[in-house]
């Protein structure tokens, strides 16, 4: 195939012409179609074209053969393809492969367990948003090992190709891992109480110890320094909080410039916020923390409630470096040296809440 004709060489020279001109070969010499490489040089994905292959099955079935074959009903099975996050072609397009009906009949073996359709898509929801983030961290982690300065383009497809080969049939085993592991936490933390027994229903409200704790002056800093190192310095929270999570406190989200912490009892909620604030390293903005124990519901991953909107208020009312907690944390955690901090009008409630700080006991405070 001339390239140079074809205008797939425009713009390069010497090295950067054959190392392109070498990648071409070899993708159209294993069937990839010509417009098909012209799609992938205009849009300059061509070097990600040989994983995106690998990561692909021949287009065989449409939507519509996969809900027969799979014995999944068709709207379901967009409708999983949706809560995914993924692309949804018209139910006649062929463009699914033998991956996707081996997907699509999992997908059915779910449902033959007795989980019900419309809490299946919710929890197909999570797990979406959770492997696009995933994805998003692998794909940069990989991008830090393969990217050099001028690399060449087959190259680095060939480096991509080989990562990708490698990783692949790990993937599998460490998600299992990971789920089982996660999975084992969980059921260690549930509670199935004589009335959910009685009644068949799980209500999975309960009194929670939630806490956020968030940069001071985050948003002014972005004012001042570039926007990849903003996003290292949100990074560098998250670090943080891991360093400072021990069960039964966990980690429920991070949005932006703050973290957001579960627990089903204040003490320890209150000590993980403090070893939080003392954490902040050199160069990074003071740390805050606020603290409420009340009502909350966990809702697909996620929690809600008048205990949330508390916390979340009262993080904004905490100096720099403190941790600020409503009365009933004060009461329920023994062990630090406490202080009234006043009555604090939070936006959205009608009455002012009775703030304490918490602080360590020092050396002469005695117990």
């Amino acid at each position: 195939m001339d390239w140079d004709a074809e205008g797939l060489l425009d713009g390069r020279e010497g090295r950067a012409a054959e190392s392109r001109r070498a990648l071409l070969d070899k993708l159209y010499a294993e069937g990839v179609p010509l417009d098909e490489l012209r799609r992938a040089v205009a849009e300059d994905r061509l070097a990600l074209l040989p994983v995106e292959r690998l990561l692909t099955s021949e287009a065989r079935y449409t939507a519509r053969e996969i809900a027969e074959q799979s014995g999944v009903d068709l709207d379901l099975f967009l409708a999983h393809r949706r809560a995914l996050g993924l692309a949804v072609p018209e139910p006649d397009e062929r463009v699914y492969g033998e991956k996707d009906l081996e997907s699509a009949r999992l997908g059915n073996r779910y449902r033959l367990a007795g989980l019900r359709d419309e809490e299946e898509l919710e929890a197909q929801r999570v797990l979406g948003r959770g492997m696009a983030r995933y994805v998003e961290a692998i794909m940069a982690l990989v991008g830090l090992s393969v990217l050099e300065e001028d690399i060449d383009e087959d190259e680095l497809a060939a480096r991509l190709e080989v990562v990708a080969r490698m990783l692949l049939p790990l993937s599998g085993p460490w998600l299992e891992h990971a789920f089982a592991l996660h999975l084992r936490e969980a059921l260690r933390r549930e509670v199935v109480t004589a009335e959910q027994l009685a009644t068949g229903v799980r209500d999975p409200g309960r009194d929670s110890a939630v806490a956020f704790a968030d940069l001071v002056g985050f948003t002014e800093l972005g004012e001042t320094i570039p926007v990849e190192e903003l996003g290292s310095v949100a990074g560098r929270l998250a670090h943080l909080a891991e360093a400072a999570v021990e069960p039964p406190v966990r980690i429920v989200k991070q949005i932006g410039d703050a973290v957001m912490l579960w627990a089903p009892e204040p003490a320890p909620m209150v000590e993980t916020a403090l070893r939080l604030v003392e954490g902040s390293d050199e160069g990074l903005p003071a740390i805050r923390a606020g603290i409420a124990y009340g009502p909350a519901v966990n809702r697909w991953g996620d929690w809600y409630g008048p205990a949330v909107n508390v916390a979340s208020r009262l993080t904004t009312r905490a100096r720099p470096s403190s941790v600020l907690t409503t009365e009933a944390v004060r009461r329920a955690a023994d062990g630090y040296d406490w202080s009234f901090a006043g009555e604090k009008e939070l936006k959205g409630l009608s009455a002012p809440v009775r703030a304490f700080r918490a602080r360590r006991l020092s050396p002469t405070s005695g117990g």
